[in-house]
């Protein structure tokens, strides 16, 4: 009995005497922040974020380093800030996500704001914002959470870095706004024979990632409202539009040889992005049971958002072939199919 009371006033007087050291580290903390010595400051949050993470307080940890990633933000610290960033995500995977979803959420609204608050220049922002989705996979799936992937869309879409945005976009699940999104890049930046190409390369791609509704929100959102687009309903002026309507149809009754003939009918019109054919390939296999089919990719293909393409192409096809691609002449004209 004396023994363990022995024990237990050790370990409080541990505690104790590590409370107090904290205490001194924070007063020192506000006392570098209001000097100026930034330096001083950024090495004793590091020091904290050692201590509370190896006392598995990761609760204060987390307020801790998101008040000052903020505060040396408001310094113009921005490279220390984003390291408090990265130890911030870093504290969260060690927590691991709690049964309460809003404190998940926070999170990943808080980390949109911290991103967004640094500029294009902090060399630590890329690491940062692919952290951060890695870390909320663990909250949404594969690609991360939605809202995490629409508050970066919108960072680089400030900034103009358009196609780092609409990748984000196609992954934040909200068709509509990826549908006007499109629409204002067409309009832009694109040619009047390419205005279907937009919307194909996006619906395609949000097939591919088991995306359903999103992918027709978008084909609704932006056939209804681009103004370059011929006519706003079904039939479509545009081959390759009448194709992504039917191919919805299709994959509502799940009808596999519908699919085939769909598919040959569109040939010619698909081709003309290679990575069409990779993307309806893939769809054949998500939707209709089909084997994955071996198709040519030019070298380089990156197309609107060739990284993600690469991803989920990954262990598709390894070994292409260029003797792969049909060739064969006197197929049926594009202005033939169904338009």
């Amino acid at each position: 009995m004396a023994a363990a009371e022995t024990g237990a006033a050790a370990s409080g007087s541990r505690a104790s005497a590590g409370q107090r050291g904290v205490s001194r580290v924070l007063a020192k903390l506000s006392q570098s922040l209001a000097g100026g010595e930034f330096y001083e400051a950024h090495m004793m949050y590091r020091t904290l974020y050692f201590r509370y993470t190896a006392q598995k307080r990761y609760q204060d940890c987390l307020d801790l380093l998101f008040e000052g990633a903020q505060q040396l933000i408001d310094k113009e610290q921005e490279s220390s800030a984003a390291d408090l960033c990265l130890l911030l995500v870093d504290t969260l995977e060690k927590r691991g996500p709690l049964d309460e979803g809003d404190d998940n959420f926070v999170w990943v609204a808080r980390l949109g704001a911290l991103i967004r608050s640094l500029s294009a220049a902090t060399v630590e922002r890329e690491t940062l914002i692919q952290r951060t989705i890695k870390w909320s996979t663990a909250l949404h799936g594969q690609y991360g959470h939605p809202v995490l992937h629409k508050l970066i869309a919108h960072v680089f879409w400030t900034e103009g870095n358009i196609e780092l945005a609409r990748h984000h976009y196609l992954l934040c699940q909200d068709g509509s706004l990826c549908g006007r999104v499109l629409i204002e890049i067409s309009q832009s930046r694109g040619f009047q024979g390419e205005v279907d190409l937009f919307l194909v390369q996006a619906v395609l791609q949000q097939l591919s990632l088991k995306d359903r509704k999103t992918a027709e929100d978008t084909f609704t959102e932006y056939t209804r409202y681009h103004a370059k687009l011929l006519r706003h309903e079904f039939p479509f002026k545009e081959p390759l539009v009448n194709f992504l309507y039917f191919l919805f149809r299709l994959i509502d009754v799940k009808s596999v040889s519908g699919f085939r003939a769909l598919r040959k009918l569109y040939d010619p019109s698909l081709k003309r992005d290679l990575s069409f054919l990779k993307y309806v390939a893939k769809i054949g296999v998500l939707y209709f049971d089909e084997q994955p089919e071996v198709t040519h990719t030019a070298p380089g293909l990156g197309g609107m958002f060739g990284d993600i393409l690469n991803r989920l192409m990954a262990g598709f096809d390894e070994d292409d072939g260029e003797g792969d691609q049909d060739t064969t002449p006197g197929r049926q004209s594009a202005s033939n199919e169904l338009d």
